[in-house]
């Protein structure tokens, strides 16, 4: 992969980076877990709103990481081949996904 190319990637990396950064304040949960008021219907969608704050924020933390092990792939010369097969990844899966570490065959037969 030419330098220009991983150029790009670690631009859009670290543009995707700073939006989980910039939106992690507004993940941060109304309530805390266990404090309860008004009647049992707000006190079950509190707890719902809850649950869902906290799996976004789960998410947001496990991107975070696959973004940050991209970029350090691509300080270490290995950013595009795959992890599995260590064939090279396409360029198409890299646009949809610039921090995947796998191609889309070996994905594939991880997820069965």
């Amino acid at each position: 992969m030419s330098p220009s190319e991983l150029n790009k990637y670690r631009l859009i990396l670290g543009k995707k980076h700073e939006e989980l950064l910039a939106a992690a304040p507004a993940r941060t949960p109304a309530s805390e877990p266990g404090s309860k008021s008004g009647d049992w219907i707000d006190q079950s969608s509190q707890e719902s709103d809850l649950h869902v704050h906290l799996r976004l924020m789960q998410t947001d933390s496990k991107l975070q990481r696959a973004i940050e092990e991209a970029i350090h792939r691509i300080d270490a010369g290995t950013y595009g081949i795959c992890m599995d097969c260590e064939d090279e990844i396409p360029a198409t899966r890299l646009e949809a996904v610039p921090w995947t570490r796998l191609c889309v065959d070996c994905k594939e037969k991880k997820d069965k």
